[in-house]
């Protein structure tokens, strides 16, 4: 079982590598310094003012509004400063050594010489006792806070990468960046857009059978993929494309009772992690693919299990995990499947989550003007992609709405319009075999038709889309209205793609008879 010191390592080690790349200080000596200063995390200073490293507030802090607190330490009412988070902490620590006269003879010495670096902070009075050094050296030694070092050192090294903070800005995003020590296994602003949740479904690969789907699958577009909490072993690789989940990898955390967590990552375009790592929570372990003999499109599959100390295992929802360490990162993003957050359920706010569900078009323009839309409606400078998009959405509204869908089932249309791209408008020309609008990388829209004996594919011009998007957002005009227009534009657009074809192939036809005329 690990240590108090060896968790303190596990849950701060993010912070204390992020300090090394930015000012050159051992992880190492930064931990060993927070284990001893703030009794690891658990002296009142750390637990109040999220000050791990017991430096008092000077004038200048207080003068720039930096906020403090009151203890005895040498004296009585001595002031401490007082931390928003502990990464804050951590950073003031650093400049605390780096901008201060006395340890400069510190940042001369190589960032993994964590003896160098004891030896010279204690000379320069960092603390009273005589044993200071002595004493950080042994809480590295026998907790191997070196690894940390290592680890960052060869990093450094692989990718070419320099020390210094202006190439090592802080992380600012949600997660273990702002000093929680949890992420969540992508990087997003707003949201996770979840295209399958955890449990029965349609199998995507046979639509006569229903599986159980036993994780979740988050939208991605060649995304970093990331550890969700500190400590976590690598225990399994798959470099094998040609598998059902293509390439993958688990990581597994244990926990205080002897059961462990095991995260699951599927469908991966590349793998930077191996067998027996060590990772951080928000660490990269690779990005995102489309990789697997069982996969539509580009997604993470991400799967949670538990381990129980008697050895048996069980699958779990995803959502459950996450939730958990939403609370304990504090961690604000949402996990949405058609418009309603998966994490209700299991923070306790179901009921009130049902209440602010969105309405299909609320979903519509969340997802559609968010990061993760599959169709990206913002920050667009072509005016004729940006009116393909405006009619696209307005269309896929419009689409959804007909054949008495329920709310519920609209936005589950929504949903997979957006992510494919793609919206099927066979409702509004049910004459047709097939009949779809597709949005391309390009950004241009096509309309595609079968009618069972002619095939048509047009991209949709200009004056098209300007035709379609003024109607489609004429508030003076009835929903119906609006369909019969619509549907009679469509209808144009196809004939007059079928009447061209037909004349292509009639001249064609006329050039060969003329040909043979000649021989």
């Amino acid at each position: 079982m690990a240590s108090k010191n060896q968790e303190y390592a596990a849950q701060y080690s993010t912070f204390a590598m992020e300090q090394m790349r930015r000012y050159g200080i051992p992880a190492s000596v930064t931990l060993a310094q927070g284990i001893l200063e703030s009794s690891n995390g658990q002296s009142r200073l750390a637990r109040n003012e999220n000050n791990h490293f017991g430096i008092k507030a000077t004038p200048a802090w207080i003068a720039e509004g930096g906020r403090y607190g009151v203890y005895t330490d040498d004296k009585p009412d001595e002031k401490f400063c007082s931390y928003d988070n502990v990464g804050d902490s951590y950073e003031h620590h650093s400049r605390f050594l780096k901008e201060n006269s006395r340890y400069a003879r510190c940042f001369a010495l190589s960032p993994d010489d964590y003896k160098g670096w004891t030896r010279e902070i204690a000379q320069a009075g960092y603390a009273s006792g005589s044993k200071y050094a002595d004493s950080l050296q042994k809480i590295i030694e026998q907790n191997d806070l070196q690894q940390y070092d290592r680890q960052v050192m060869q990093e450094m090294a692989a990718q070419g990468r320099e020390f210094g903070v202006a190439h090592n800005p802080l992380r600012a995003s949600g997660g273990a960046e702002n000093g929680t020590g949890y992420s969540f296994p992508v990087e997003r602003e707003e949201f996770l857009f979840v295209t399958s949740p955890f449990g029965m479904r349609q199998d995507p690969m046979d639509e006569t059978k229903q599986q159980m789907h036993k994780g979740i699958d988050i939208r991605c577009k060649g995304d970093a993929v990331l550890a969700t909490e500190n400590g976590g072993k690598v225990v399994a690789v798959n470099h094998n494309k040609n598998t059902p989940g293509g390439k993958s990898l688990t990581l597994e955390y244990a926990r205080a009772d002897g059961s462990k967590v095991q995260c699951t990552y599927m469908h991966l375009g590349e793998i930077t992690v191996k067998v027996g790592d060590t990772v951080q929570a928000g660490q990269r372990l690779g990005t995102s693919g489309n990789t697997g003999t069982r996969t539509t499109g580009e997604h993470l599959h991400f799967g949670v299990a538990n381990l129980y100390a008697d050895g048996t295992r069980r699958d779990i929802d995803p959502a459950a995990y996450m939730a958990e360490i939403a609370q304990k990162g504090n961690i604000k993003l949402q996990v949405l499947h058609n418009g309603n957050d998966l994490l209700a359920r299991y923070k306790g706010t179901e009921e009130n989550a049902a209440e602010k569900s969105l309405s299909p078009d609320g979903w519509m323009k969340k997802l559609l003007s968010s990061e993760d839309s599959g169709v990206g409606m913002s920050g667009c400078n072509d005016p004729i992609v940006e009116m393909a998009m405006t009619a696209f959405a307005s269309l896929m509204l419009l689409a959804v709405q007909i054949d008495s869908k329920n709310e519920e089932e609209q936005k589950a249309a929504i949903s997979e319009a957006a992510d494919g791209r793609r919206i099927d408008l066979k409702p509004l020309l049910p004459g047709m075999k097939t009949c779809e609008l597709t949005i391309g990388e390009n950004g241009k829209a096509t309309l595609r038709a079968d009618n069972g004996e002619l095939r048509v594919s047009r991209e949709l011009t200009a004056a098209e889309l300007g035709r379609l998007s003024a109607t489609l957002n004429d508030g003076t005009l009835s929903e119906e209205s609006k369909r019969l227009r619509v549907t009679g534009m469509l209808n144009t657009v196809i004939l007059s793609e079928a009447a061209s074809q037909n004349f292509e192939q009639g001249m064609s036809a006329q050039q060969g008879q003329t040909e043979n005329l000649k021989r």
